[in-house]
C-alpha cells in the first residue's frame, strides 16, 4: 500500500499542534508511555490511554483503555464498546489533546493553481496552505469540510443547507442553528486571515450562502 491509502490523524490542539501520523498497523497504540506508537506528552494522558485497530473489513475502530481522564469522538465519550471512525471525526484524548481523523478515502490531492498566491489544499497531507505559507495549527475537522466543501464548489454560492449536509451529516435531520453556521464561518475567516489579512476569502451572498474567493 501507498501512504496515501493509509488513513491519518492530525493533531490541531495540544503540545504537538500540527503533528501527523499514517495509521499504517492492525493496532496503533496511543498514550503517554514511550513505548506507544503515538506517544502525547500531556499529563493528562495515561500512559496507554486508547488504541485503533484495523479490522479484517479494512474500518478502524477506537477503544479506550481505561483510562483516567476518558476519550471521546465528536463529544461522546467511547465507553465499553469501539467507536467505528470516519473520515472527518474529531477525537479528544482527555480532553486536552484534538485529533482529526483522515480516511483514506480522503487522501486524494486538491491543488489550487498558485503556489505562493491563494489557498492551497492538499488532502493527503490534510494540509492548508495559505499565501505559500502552512496553516497551523491544523483547521478542526468541521472547519476544514466547510473549506474543501467551498473549494469544490469552484466559485459557486454555496447554501447553508449544503454546508449542514457536509460539516454536520449527523444533526442535519435534527437542525443546526444558523449561529453555528455563522460561527464556523467566522473562525474559519479568523484563520485564513491570520496568514493572509488583505483578502477575504469567504464572501456572503445574502439570501443565498458562501462563496470562496481564492486568489
Amino acid at each position: 500500500m501507498t501512504e496515501s491509502e493509509f488513513p491519518m490523524l492530525v493533531v490541531y490542539e495540544g503540545e504537538l499542534a500540527g503533528q501527523r501520523w499514517l495509521i499504517k498497523g492492525d493496532e496503533t497504540l496511543i498514550g503517554r508511555g514511550t513505548d506507544c506508537d503515538i506517544t502525547l506528552p500531556e499529563r493528562q494522558v495515561s500512559r496507554h490511554h486508547a488504541r485503533i485497530e484495523r479490522t479484517a473489513d479494512g474500518v478502524y475502530e477506537l477503544y479506550d483503555l481505561g483510562s483516567k481522564n476518558k476519550t471521546y469522538v465528536n463529544g461522546e465519550q467511547v465507553r465499553d464498546r469501539p467507536w467505528l471512525l470516519r473520515d472527518g471525526d474529531e477525537i479528544q484524548i482527555a480532553l486536552c489533546v484534538k485529533l482529526g481523523f483522515v480516511g483514506a478515502d480522503a487522501t486524494l490531492p486538491l491543488a489550487v493553481e498558485g503556489p505562493t498566491r491563494g489557498l492551497r489544499v492538499d488532502r493527503a497531507g490534510h494540509q492548508v496552505f495559505v499565501g505559500g505559507q502552512e496553516l497551523l495549527p491544523p483547521l478542526s475537522p468541521a472547519q476544514y469540510r466547510l473549506l474543501t466543501l467551498l473549494l469544490d464548489a469552484e466559485g459557486r454560492v454555496v447554501s447553508r443547507d449544503e454546508i449542514v449536509e457536509t460539516v454536520w451529516p449527523e444533526e442535519a435531520a435534527e437542525g443546526v442553528s444558523e449561529q453555528a453556521i455563522d460561527a464556523l464561518i467566522r473562525r474559519l475567516r479568523e484563520r485564513l486571515s491570520g496568514l493572509d489579512p488583505d483578502h477575504q476569502y469567504i464572501v456572503t451572498i445574502r439570501g443565498h450562502g458562501f462563496r470562496l474567493e481564492n486568489r
